[in-house]
């Protein structure tokens, strides 16, 4: 067998991509660098929730007539849907070395799968412009105060995004590096900024006073399950690369651990910050950061705390979004390489980031993602854990005419239900849950389909069997295999 060194060379040399950047995208992770512990995947699991972008949500639930612990309760509900589907699509990475995308040619077909990367690509460019606007949208709030003059927010924005790009070409190991720095400094940053807030010489800004705000009005449970799920159809647009943070790990238990906890954690980060600060105005901002930046009183550490903090945060978010949506256009075009996909959608995205529309239209876009996500999920859970039993067929994902080839390289039973379920997704109100309603009848109608279905097509039977479970070893031990994958 290769070792990894020499595998790594090979894929340089194949993408005519820089040497001492991560090497591997679509390809399998060898056994001996799956390394990664559960607090690596805490820290870039946690640098993904905690960022601008949630911040300035968090704190738009107060503005939309939700209390302090309303809001609270509405992210940790969104962190308990969005991750039904995201934990199950983790398990990939873990098993078997791959990235998320890939492992969606075993239910959507090898060209099916495109449909997934697709999608991916755009969420990834799109999540990236929106949180280069947020961030960008706090640091001129933060240079108008240290400088008392107007900074023109694209210029910021266009100079933020470009800067951003620089980490995520490197990739993973750079990324978890990165991660481990953020890590502490998000969370001493954070406590440091609710003190102030806490701290801040006006009633409004009283612990007392925040906690009570809009409490007098009840519980507005059809607000809360608006923006819980709303803010899960952004965790449901994840699950496909869910496996990428976790191919560089051996157990699921770190997988588990290391997501879960980080995800929660890191939501009540974001609704303490964004939350604490817009309900301490009264619901009267709806900027998180415009209402942080003023606590300052001008205090020079503590603005240069805040700019640090933005940029930190959104720094370790998108260097994600763009690793991810790298990764999915690879998936796509195999010739491409990690590096040059990861470019690619870097360039999109720096040049979406000066449309600052995108943050005002957060609830709509993600409505749309939703609309073709969630069905995505009900039948990537059907199969993957009712069919196939948690098991891939590894070489069959890199190989056409195999048992992921379906019809012509298209699960046509799942490419009929995700068009069902988006027109189920659209007709059910936001406010019952609807992605999750959705999941639930796609998974259900894709179950009775392929158990019908199934007896008249053999090549949708095979792809619906449980198999032996295979990893990057196995493959190498077959020379046919080897081509396919390095």
């Amino acid at each position: 067998m290769k070792e990894h060194s020499n595998i790594e060379e090979s894929l340089a040399k194949k993408y005519k991509q820089p040497k001492n950047i991560e090497q591997f995208g679509i390809e399998v992770i060898p056994d001996e660098l799956r390394t990664v512990k559960w607090w690596d995947i805490s820290a870039i699991v946690l640098n993904f929730v905690v960022n601008p972008g949630t911040i300035v949500i968090s704190g738009s639930l107060i503005a939309a007539g939700l209390s302090f612990g309303q809001s609270v309760l509405a992210g940790f509900f969104s962190i308990l849907i969005g991750f039904l589907i995201y934990l199950v699509a983790a398990t990939v990475g873990v098993d078997y070395g791959i990235p998320g995308i890939v492992s969606m040619r075993s239910v959507f077909g090898i060209r099916g799968s495109w449909l997934a990367s697709g999608l991916r690509t755009i969420s990834s460019v799109y999540w990236f412009a929106f949180q280069t606007i947020s961030g960008a949208l706090g640091l001129t709030a933060v240079l108008k105060l240290m400088f008392n003059q107007e900074i023109n927010l694209i210029v910021v924005s266009l100079i933020f995004g470009v800067l951003q790009v620089l980490v995520a070409t490197f990739g993973y190991n750079t990324l978890k590096v990165l991660s481990r720095f953020a890590f502490a400094l998000k969370i001493v940053f954070s406590v440091t900024i609710v003190y102030v807030l806490m701290n801040y010489p006006q009633e409004s800004f009283h612990p007392s006073a925040v906690f009570k705000f809009a409490t007098d009005d009840g519980m507005k449970w059809g607000l809360i399950a608006l923006w819980s799920t709303s803010m899960a159809a952004a965790w449901f647009s994840n699950f496909t690369d869910a496996a990428d943070f976790c191919r560089y790990s051996k157990t699921r238990v770190d997988m588990w651990i290391g997501t879960f906890l980080a995800a929660i954690l890191g939501q009540l980060i974001c609704s303490f910050v964004g939350g604490y600060a817009v309900a301490a105005s009264m619901g009267k901002s709806s900027n998180a950061f415009d209402v942080i930046v003023s606590a300052s009183n001008g205090a020079m550490w503590f603005l240069v705390l805040i700019f640090i903090y933005i940029i930190i945060d959104n720094w370790t978010i998108n260097v994600q979004n763009l690793y991810t949506g790298g990764l999915a256009l690879t998936s796509i075009f195999s010739s491409l390489g990690r590096f040059w996909g990861t470019i690619i959608v870097s360039v999109i995205g720096v040049t979406l980031s000066i449309v600052p529309q995108l943050v005002e239209g957060y609830v709509g876009y993600m409505s749309i993602l939703g609309d073709l996500f969630a069905p995505m999920g009900g039948v990537f859970v059907a199969h993957y854990v009712f069919f196939a039993r948690a098991t891939i067929d590894l070489p069959a994902l890199f190989n056409q005419s195999n048992r992921y080839w379906y019809w012509k390289g298209f699960n046509l039973a799942a490419m009929v239900w995700i068009v069902i379920g988006f027109f189920i997704n659209r007709a059910v109100p936001t406010q019952y849950l609807n992605i999750l309603v959705t999941a639930f009848i796609t998974a259900v109608g894709y179950i009775i389909t392929v158990s019908i279905v199934r007896k008249w097509s053999s090549s949708l039977d095979i792809a619906a069997q449980k198999v032996k479970h295979n990893t990057v070893e196995d493959m190498l031990d077959d020379e046919q295999n080897v081509e396919s994958l390095f």
